[in-house]
């Protein structure tokens, strides 16, 4: 773990840009490309992120790390699922960026009853 405090202003700025991948030529990451591309996606995780299905997660409000990792996993074949293994085999970087954003800006909120 990296404690920011304890660290100057311009290492601080690189972590920042080593995280989010600012000057390393990646494209921006376009929700509205997602959501166009998200088609594929809604048989089993519905129009808007929320599964009907028991063995199909909700991808709504998930973080977009954790999407592209999943997804750049299904499609090496590091995570094995028969359906997603297809599905994200052809699924370009910027395109696996796209989804994530998409599905990461459904903003979800839980009340009480």
């Amino acid at each position: 773990m990296v404690s920011f405090q304890t660290q100057s202003p311009a290492r601080v700025l690189l972590w920042v840009i080593l995280a989010t991948g600012v000057g390393s030529g990646a494209q921006a990451r376009d929700p509205v490309a997602g959501k166009a591309k998200a088609g594929m996606c809604a048989t089993c995780h519905g129009p808007l992120g929320l599964s009907q299905l028991p063995n199909a997660p909700h991808l709504a409000g998930q973080p977009a790390i954790y999407l592209v990792e999943q997804l750049k996993n299904y499609r090496s074949g590091k995570r094995q699922n028969d359906v997603m293994s297809v599905i994200a085999k052809p699924l370009t970087d910027q395109e696996i960026d796209d989804l994530s954003a998409w599905y990461a800006s459904i903003q979800i909120s839980v009340t009480a009853p």
